[in-house]
C-alpha cells in the first residue's frame, strides 16, 4: 500500500560541489534528469529520503511510495529540485534534514554529474590507470580524500542481516577505533555498516575529535536497497560494483570484516585477489576478522573455504580475532602504522593507494546474468588471484539475486542462478553458502518470508 504523504511538493537547491553550476552544467543536468538517467535517480533519492530504513527489498520501498518523484529547474541562484510526495520521514516540522540534504546532494553528484568521465572512459576503451583516475576523481569531488591526514581510514565490512549481539559487538569494536582516533568508511546501510559508525560517534566525542569522517560508499544497485544509516555524514555512490571496491581498498588504510553473508564474501575474495596478485605480494595491508564467540563458526566456515580454494597463502593475509574489541582495535592501529611507514619510506600517497595492482579485467562491470553466471571458470586450476576474482564474480550474482530489484526479477522470471564449479570447489562452496541460509545471513530474517535460494551450485 502506497503510504500518503502532507508534503506534495518540496523544493531545495544542491549544496557543496553542485552550489555552483554554470547555465549549461544546469541545462545538462535537467536534460539527463528528464531522460533515460530519471528512474534510477528516482530510486536513489528516495532511498535518501528513507534514509535509516531496515527495508533490505528495494522494491518495497518503490511500492510505498509510487508517486513520489523528482526534477529539476534552473533559476538565477542555481539548481533548483523539486520532489513530489516525498516521505515524511526526512522532514522535522516540515523542513527537510541537515544531513538528508546534504545525502541528496550527493546523489545528484554522483549519478548524473559525474558519469560525464566514466562514459569517456567506457566510449574510448581507456585502460585500467585512467579508471582508477576517475575513480580518484570522484573521491576528490566529494572531499573525502585529505592528503594532510596521517592514515587513519578503517574500512568495516559485514552484512546488513546480523544478530543483535553481532551488531552490539560492531559498535564496540568501532567504540574502540575512536578511542584511538580511526575515522569509520562502510557500505553505508544498516547492521554492521551501521555498528562501527555509532560505537565510533561515542568514543570520538569522548576524545573531542573534530573533522570526523563517517564515509559510505555504496552503488545504484545496492542503494535502493540499502538506504545509508544516519550517521554517514559524506557519501559517495560509485558507478558500480567494481568501482566501489576499487574505492574501498585505495581508500581504506586497514580493514575489519565483521560477520555477514554473501556481499561480505564477496568483498573478502576481491581484497584476498587484489593482495595475492604478484605484484602487490609484499604491500602492508591489515585485515582482521572480527565478531562476538556466537559468530566462530561463521569465521571457521569462511577460513576453511579459503584454504581449500586460495590456499594457506591467502588466509595468511588476514586475523582472526574472536570476542576481543581492543585487541581488534589495536592489531588494527599497529598494522596502520606499519603501513605509514612503508608508505613513508616509499613516498607514496597517504589518502589514496596508487601503487595497488588492479587489473583492467577487474575493473569491468560484472553482469550476473544467468547465462554469465554459468560461465564463470569455478576451476582449482588456476592462478589463485584470478580464482578469487571469478569467486568473487559468482558472491555478487547471489547478492543481486537476493537483494537487488533488476536481480530479483531475473530470479523470479528465469528460476535460480547455477553455478558450475569443479567438484572439490563445489562441495567447498555448497558448504559455505549453506551455512549462510542455516544461520540467516542472506537477507534480513521476516516472519512472514522464508529465504528461497537464488542459486543453485552444479559440479561439473
Amino acid at each position: 500500500m502506497e503510504k500518503n504523504s502532507d508534503i506534495q511538493h518540496y523544493q531545495i537547491n544542491p549544496e557543496q560541489a553542485l552550489e555552483i553550476l554554470s547555465l549549461q552544467e544546469m541545462e545538462w543536468l535537467i536534460e539527463q534528469a528528464d531522460g533515460e538517467n530519471h528512474e534510477l535517480l528516482r530510486r536513489c533519492i528516495l532511498a535518501i529520503l528513507n534514509t535509516g530504513s531496515e527495508l533490505d527489498d528495494g522494491r518495497e520501498i518503490l511500492r510505498a511510495f509510487q508517486s513520489f518523484d523528482v526534477k529539476f529547474e534552473s533559476e538565477g541562484r542555481g539548481l533548483k529540485i523539486i520532489l513530489t510526495n516525498p516521505p515524511e520521514n526526512a522532514f522535522v516540522d516540515g523542513v527537510m534534514i541537515r544531513g538528508i540534504r546534504e545525502l541528496l546532494t550527493a546523489v545528484i553528484r554522483d549519478i548524473l554529474y559525474q558519469q560525464k568521465n566514466y562514459q569517456k572512459s567506457i566510449n574510448h576503451l581507456i585502460e585500467s590507470n585512467t579508471i582508477s583516475d576517475d575513480i580518484f576523481d570522484q573521491l576528490r569531488l566529494a572531499k573525502t580524500l585529505n592528503p594532510s591526514r596521517r592514515p587513519n581510514l578503517v574500512v568495516c565490512w559485514g552484512g546488513h542481516s546480523i544478530s543483535e549481539l553481532e551488531y552490539k559487538y560492531t559498535k564496540t569494536v568501532g567504540y574502540e577505533l575512536g578511542l584511538r582516533g580511526l575515522d569509520i568508511c562502510t557500505g553505508c546501510g544498516p547492521g554492521a555498516m551501521k555498528g562501527p559508525m555509532k560505537g565510533a560517534t561515542i568514543a570520538h566525542a569522548k576524545q573531542r575529535a573534530s573533522d570526523l569522517l563517517y564515509l559510505g560508499i555504496t552503488e545504484p544497485g545496492i542503494i535502493a536497497s540499502e538506504p545509508p544509516n544516519p550517521i554517514v555524514n559524506q557519501l559517495v555512490i560509485m558507478p558500480d560494483i567494481e568501482k566501489r571496491l576499487e574505492a574501498f581498498v585505495r581508500l581504506s588504510h586497514g580493514i575489519i570484516i565483521f560477520p555477514g553473508g554473501a556481499g561480505t564474501a564477496e568483498e573478502l575474495l576481491y581484497l584476498l585477489g587484489i593482495l595475492l596478485h604478484p605484484d602487490n605480494a609484499n604491500l602492508p595491508f591489515p585485515i582482521v576478522l572480527t565478531g562476538p564467540e556466537k559468530s566462530r563458526n561463521y569465521f571457521e566456515q569462511l577460513d576453511k573455504f579459503i584454504r581449500k580454494t586460495l590456499g594457506d597463502d591467502a588466509a595468511d593475509r588476514y586475523t582472526i580475532i574472536v570476542e576481543d574489541p581492543v585487541d581488534t582495535a589495536r592489531t588494527l592501529n599497529s598494522g596502520i602504522l606499519a603501513l605509514t611507514k612503508y608508505r613513508e619510506s616509499h613516498n607514496d600517497s597517504y589518502h589514496f593507494n596508487w601503487r595497488l595492482k588492479i587489473e583492467e579485467e577487474w575493473q569491468k562491470p560484472f553482469d550476473p546474468s544467468h547465462e554469465n553466471m554459468s560461465k564463470l571458470n569455478l576451476q582449482l586450476d588456476q592462478p589463485k588471484h584470478i580464482l578469487a576474482q571469478n569467486l568473487r564474480k559468482a558472491f555478487s550474482g547471489i547478492v543481486a539475486g537476493n537483494v537487488k530489484p533488476d536481480g530479483i526479477a531475473q530470479i523470479e522470471q528465469q528460476g535460480p542462478f547455477v553455478i558450475n564449479a569443479g567438484m572439490d570447489l563445489a562441495d567447498s562452496l555448497t558448504a559455505l553458502l549453506q551455512s549462510f541460509v542455516d544461520d540467516h545471513r542472506m537477507m534480513l530474517p521476516t516472519p512472514s518470508k522464508k529465504y528461497q535460494p537464488c542459486f543453485v551450485v552444479k559440479k561439473m
